[in-house]
């Protein structure tokens, strides 16, 4: 974590990985880290990233580079609402395959004792 000295004269760290220009460089990772991930989804993910996240090899540089330019905590935030998004995706993709024919109960399916 990059600490600087307050502009303004103070006393006060600044954490400047907040930073715009940090977050941005971060973003840019991520959204790199993720593609790959996307694109080479056809690959046997080899690589364990946090919270369960699989990854192919190809993706390894990519992912110290994301690793490198943000907070830990970013990257497992970022790790889990991708996992999240891909889960989503892919029960709203196979909802048709998954379904079966629909059966509804009938009106009488015990005979009525009289």
């Amino acid at each position: 974590m990059a600490l600087g000295t307050d502009p303004s004269g103070g006393s006060e760290e600044v954490h400047t990985d907040v930073l715009a220009e940090f977050r941005q460089a971060c973003y840019k990772a991520r959204d790199a880290f993720y593609a790959c991930v996307e694109k080479e989804s056809d690959k046997k993910p080899t690589e364990i990233a946090s919270v369960g996240l699989l990854y192919p090899a190809e993706c390894k540089a990519s992912r110290a580079e994301f690793v490198k330019l943000c907070r830990a905590s970013w990257v497992k935030h970022f790790d889990r609402k991708f996992c999240q998004n891909s889960r989503v995706q892919r029960l709203l993709d196979d909802k048709d395959s998954r379904r079966g024919p629909l059966v509804l109960p009938q009106p009488y399916t015990f005979k009525p004792t009289s």
